[in-house]
């Protein structure tokens, strides 16, 4: 433990570092488009459009806890695909990071666990960019659909929510990030692993459909799912406008610290590997 609180001393060191490879990156993913940064408003506007109409209007809402409000249940299920959105991108990138960026890490006073936290910053952003639309697209529900949620004070939570995915999202890319370096299929198995994941996690459904209403077992599996706490914590403060389940996210919280710390010393032990395998 000691060891990754000094590693973290090391990573406020190099804060100014991080911040221009975050700076780099957002630059580059939009670099030559006409639009620009643009997109980062774009994209989630245009996902949350596609969303609505395939699982509004196309598939519509199946819990009775929507009725027949289409527009409701879409703006439940985008409360859940943007932060998804956030840990997928992370997840994927950081497997990969280490490999992209192999001519820094082959430096030798370059220190290589800034990558990840660059990875998961970086989406990090994205999804801020995103929040807007989401807000937006709450308010205008709460105008003109009369049984819709409005926002609370509770709103206020949310910080505390994105802390937790932030150091799960942090800790689990400090793992497969080293683990990807050594066991290259790993990129393809977290493809797969990732859809499993995302219908494993309650974001197209909630926790109150009838089909896991009426399974001890579907519950018990859906609650193992850190992810599932996380996206909950999501639904409650931005959704429903009440306060998280405090149990459930305070003990998920536990986990993201625990994950944290495996996947940092996991990371730590094998650094000196990486400059070989990439």
């Amino acid at each position: 433990m000691l060891k990754v609180v000094e590693n973290l001393k090391v990573l406020y060191r190099y804060r100014v570092l991080i911040q221009s490879l975050i700076s780099r990156e957002l630059k580059a993913r939009y670099r030559g488009t006409v639009l620009g940064f643009l997109w980062s408003f774009i994209n989630p506007l245009l996902l949350m459009i596609i969303y609505t109409i395939v699982f509004g209007f196309i598939i519509g809402p199946r819990d009775p806890a929507f009725g027949s409000n289409r527009v409701l249940y879409a703006l439940f299920l985008f409360c859940g695909v943007l932060p998804w959105s956030w840990f997928s991108s992370s997840s994927i990138e950081s497997a990969n990071i280490l490999m992209i960026q192999g001519n820094l890490i082959k430096k030798v006073l370059f220190p290589a666990e800034i990558l990840p936290v660059v990875v998961v910053t970086s989406n990090f952003i994205h999804f801020l960019f995103g929040l807007p639309i989401l807000l937006a697209a709450k308010l205008l529900i709460i105008l003109f659909v009369p049984q819709a949620p409005p926002f609370s004070l509770y709103l206020a939570l949310l910080p505390l929510v994105m802390f937790v995915q932030f150091v799960f999202s942090l800790g689990f890319g400090f793992l497969i990030s080293s683990l990807t370096v050594h066991f290259r299929d790993i990129k393809d198995i977290l493809s797969n692993l990732l859809t499993f994941w995302f219908f494993a996690t309650p974001i197209i459904y909630p926790m109150t459909f009838p089909a896991i209403q009426q399974s001890n077992l579907f519950r018990f599996f859906l609650n193992l799912n850190p992810m599932t706490h996380i996206i909950q914590g999501y639904h409650d403060t931005l959704f429903a406008g009440r306060p998280p389940d405090w149990l459930h996210l305070g003990g998920t919280l536990l986990f993201a610290l625990l994950l944290f710390w495996a996947g940092h010393t996991v990371f730590d032990r094998l650094r000196d590997s990486f400059p070989e395998e990439v």
